[in-house]
């Protein structure tokens, strides 16, 4: 376990430009349990400085699918747009102290750059035209246009740090070209804007994706400057899909909401993302509780996750299985309503509690009750191989034991069955599946005895009658 010097202060920092899928929310999840596990704070931020592809309802997406999954945070959402006033603020700080400089390149200007590097099978950067230095002079500054303003990167030496997934990373200055900090309208771009929000925010832990990792560099320069200490990284190795992609929209990703309307259980959810690049032993199941006692940073994974749908179709089986029966109820019961379908009898706790091993997802659930509330009348070839002259005779006998019993229960059905079949000399299935066709119409249902005592006297002698006259 990793101990901490101070409180954690962890965040989700997402891009409101589109739908939230798996891989985005693991990068919610694990700083989040991360700051539960130590007592520290969770902190939701929004970057929404790509204003041509942010959007308020991408905005929302992120809000549900985390309030879905039970990610609270304890303090934001912080929306960077709001926060302009401050960027600038520091980014003044910088143009004081000479950390930062005006370039007037233009756009045309730095594409053929880039041209000429490449074509000299160079890498295409930046070549500090405008940065000032000693003794250098400056070409002249062109009329009406306005500059970008560019970070001093430091030319010489090793940018460095300890990553809790990849281990020590360091990277040559030199290989680095100074960042633009601020576009000609005076707009703060990303890596300046997280860094600023990173210190205001007392972030201790940055835990993202090792798409970021390319930006690491360049804010550690930024917290130098600013004289700030900067927080702890973990980068998060990929999630890829089924196909060995990286997983995206374009590759055919799901939104995070998409699973809660396929009826998967938000802990369900939880507990397969969490072993999608973490582990705790050989531990598949675990509760929420659980997790959070177990996280932590050193058992992170450092090779690619490749999501499975069938495996989080199996796990989301195993948290049906163990949810109590109101609780399911309550979860089946709009699916229910929302086709019409009338379930006050049976009680569909009940129901729940007896078919909770046979579904994999919501809808699947749902789908099994009408067994109890949508009968089916039985295929008459099935119904006429299985019932026989032998298999209506020993079906007339249960239902006279049936309609004479004092006691409706699961025990004297299955006591009635049982004499029936001495009596006739017959095995289970010789009566149980015609019993099962005329009264629902399946030949498929959990235990007969069980479903029997569940439908009531007065269902199930009245189908049986409607075949046995």
């Amino acid at each position: 376990m990793t101990t901490q010097p101070h409180r954690v202060r962890t965040r989700f920092a997402p891009s409101p430009t589109g739908f939230i899928h798996l891989g985005n929310i693991r990068s919610a999840l694990y700083p989040w349990a991360y700051a539960r596990h130590h007592g520290g704070d969770f902190i939701l931020r929004i970057e929404d400085t790509d204003t041509e592809r942010s959007s308020e309802e991408a905005v929302q997406v992120i809000l549900q699918a985390m309030d879905w999954l039970g990610l609270d945070y304890d303090e934001g959402p912080f929306y960077q747009m709001q926060r302009m006033p401050r960027y600038r603020e520091v980014l003044d700080q910088l143009r004081q102290s000479g950390m930062v400089y005006p370039c007037y390149m233009s756009t045309a200007e730095l594409d053929a750059l880039r041209e000429q590097q490449l074509a000299a099978k160079q890498k295409p950067r930046y070549d500090g035209t405008w940065r000032p230095e000693p003794g250098k002079v400056l070409p002249p500054i062109p009329e009406g246009v306005q500059p970008v303003w560019r970070f001093k990167t430091p030319t010489t030496g090793v940018v460095a740090w300890h990553d809790f997934v990849k281990g020590r990373v360091e990277i040559r200055n030199e290989e680095l070209d100074d960042l633009v900090v601020a576009r000609p309208d005076g707009t703060p771009t990303y890596n300046f804007c997280v860094v600023v929000d990173d210190i205001d925010m007392q972030i201790t832990d940055v835990i993202r994706g090792d798409d970021h990792v390319n930006n690491t560099p360049r804010q550690l320069h930024i917290f130098q400057a600013l004289g700030a200490k900067p927080p702890r990284y973990a980068h998060l190795p990929t999630v890829l899909n089924e196909q060995g992609e990286k997983l995206s929209k374009r590759n055919g990703a799901k939104s995070v909401l998409q699973y809660r309307d396929e009826g998967y259980l938000p802990d369900a959810v939880v507990n397969y993302l969490a072993r999608l690049g973490w582990s705790h032993g050989d531990a598949e199941i675990f509760s929420r509780a659980q997790f959070l006692e177990w996280f932590d940073l050193d058992h992170l994974g450092s090779s690619p996750a490749q999501f499975d749908e069938a495996k989080l179709r199996w796990v989301n089986a195993h948290y049906i299985k163990h949810t109590p029966a109101e609780e399911l109820a309550a979860l089946v019961r709009p699916l229910l309503d929302k086709d019409g379908i009338a379930h006050q009898t049976p009680d569909l706790a009940a129901v729940c509690a007896l078919l909770h091993d046979r579904a994999q997802t919501l809808p699947e659930l749902a789908q099994q009750t009408l067994l109890f509330y949508r009968p089916t009348a039985p295929d008459a070839a099935a119904l006429e191989q299985h019932l026989g002259a032998q298999g209506k005779a020993a079906a007339a006998d249960f239902l006279a034991q049936l309609t004479a019993l004092h006691d409706w229960s699961r025990e004297a059905i299955s006591a009635a069955l049982k004499s029936v079949l001495k009596q006739h000399g017959l095995k289970m299935p010789q009566l149980a599946m015609p019993v099962r066709l005329m009264v629902t119409g399946r030949e498929q249902t959990p235990a007969v005895d069980a479903v029997l005592a569940l439908l009531g006297r007065d269902t199930v002698v009245q189908r049986l009658e409607k075949y046995l006259g």
